[in-house]
């Protein structure tokens, strides 16, 4: 990915992790098209930045999808590097029947979103100098947060997909997943301000960091998601999928939540 002058679309760019990277590429050059549901939390946002645009986008509606993909590539022609960003966070309880909205509305954004609107702009961005697809999974892709189980599922959906895109698209659009740990966001409850997290801005500066290298890593992996990613591979799954639940019960309870 060119570390200046690309034409970036970023959902979920209203706030958190993509309101913090949208700045970080805008300040290096960078075209940034924010995207959301919410007018003005794009709007605060882009507030005061003259390269980034602002759309608002409902990726659990596979039509309305379609027809923004389309309004995208007439408005913004040299649109060349897609930041699948957007995505919701649940708790849930599977020790009894319960209502599935929540899982069902984690699966049609976490999911179905990046690979709708992927699908729908994989011709423009094939046909683009520079071109790249980013995918922002998770460190629960790898060892989950059982409070969290569709949440943890879905990530590991999309890291797998990832895989599967970076092979077939080898040789024509860069392919990079994005793992964030547990970040100090609103993404769920409580979190922006949950000890234990890693601060945003802290985040955003290591993960821009990584971004101005050359080439490209295809992982995106800040030393603080490293205990999750690589815990099947040094072979302490079990003790870490322990420790991980154990401790994120912890700082949920000292939260109140």
């Amino acid at each position: 990915m060119k570390t200046s002058g690309n034409t970036i679309l970023m959902t979920g760019g209203g706030s958190g992790i993509g309101e913090a990277l949208a700045h970080r590429f805008h300040d290096r050059g960078d075209t940034v098209i924010i995207a959301g549901r919410r007018q003005d939390a794009l709007d605060r946002a882009a507030e005061g930045r003259a390269r980034i645009h602002t759309r608002t986008l409902d990726v659990e509606d596979a039509a309305a999808t379609e027809a923004f993909a389309r309004a995208i590539v007439a408005d913004f022609p040299d649109l060349n590097v897609l930041f699948n960003n957007a995505g919701i966070m649940k708790f849930e309880d599977l020790t009894a029947a319960r209502d599935l909205g929540d899982a069902e509305a984690t699966v049609a954004i976490n999911i179905l979103g990046p690979i709708r609107l992927t699908n729908a702009l994989i011709d423009h961005l094939a046909g683009q100098p520079d071109a790249a697809i980013v995918t922002v999974t998770s460190g629960l892709a790898y060892v989950p947060l059982v409070a969290a189980p569709t949440y943890s599922a879905s990530k590991a959906a999309i890291h797998s997909y990832t895989v599967s895109l970076r092979t077939q698209l080898a040789g024509k659009v860069e392919v990079i997943e994005l793992a964030p740990p547990g970040v100090q966001t609103d993404l769920t409850p409580g979190q922006a301000k949950r000890p234990g997290y890693m601060p945003l801005e802290a985040f955003a500066d290591a993960v821009a960091a990584q971004f101005a290298q050359q080439p490209t890593p295809r992982e995106i992996l800040v030393d603080e998601v490293q205990f999750l990613r690589q815990a099947e591979r040094e072979g302490r799954f079990d003790e870490t999928l322990k420790t991980l639940t154990e401790r994120a019960a912890q700082q949920r309870a000292a939260g109140g939540e």
